[in-house]
């Protein structure tokens, strides 16, 4: 088992580009339209990396070790459930040389459905987005005084 100390995103898609244009290449399930890919990958608080993976052939959500967090000690193949904020979800045990294991959890394999990467990147962060119950981009608690201007037209009372 490799525990990841940082996240994870420049590996995935540094060994997955290389499957792409190796053991992938010619593999009709593939989709052209789509490139190797890491989405909102973060660290669920002391426990794994996770985060949604798209590749030609699949889009994928991935946990992986964190340094210092606990991981099952499982073989290959096994089935593992993972609890999120929205529920828990089954994982494949996986294992990569240069990665060693990860447990993934299929969301569209093949991926043909994808007429581009915009989709594709898009349906991977709002599936990020329901995973973990917030907007990935935005804050996970507004604020705490948000100052609201008035409108133009109440401004000068004319209403609303």
């Amino acid at each position: 088992m490799t525990p990841w100390a940082e996240d994870p995103s420049p590996s995935l898609c540094a060994v997955f580009g290389d499957i792409a244009r190796t053991r992938m290449a010619d593999v009709p399930i593939c989709n052209r339209a789509l490139q190797v890919e890491a989405i909102a990958f973060r660290r669920l608080p002391e426990g794994p990396w996770v985060g949604v993976m798209i590749t030609p052939w699949a889009i994928n959500l991935l946990c992986l070790p964190a340094e210092g967090a606990a991981w099952p000690d499982l073989p290959a193949c096994s089935k593992y459930s993972w609890q999120f904020p929205s529920g828990f979800y089954e994982f494949t045990v996986a294992e990569e040389a240069r990665l060693g294991i990860y447990h993934l959890c299929s969301l569209f394999s093949p991926a043909q459905e994808f007429p581009s990467q915009e989709q594709a990147r898009l349906t991977a962060l709002a599936i990020a987005h329901a995973l973990f119950g917030q907007p990935i981009d935005e804050p996970a608690e507004p604020p705490a005084t948000v100052e609201k201007r008035p409108s133009r037209r109440a401004f000068l009372g004319l209403g609303r």
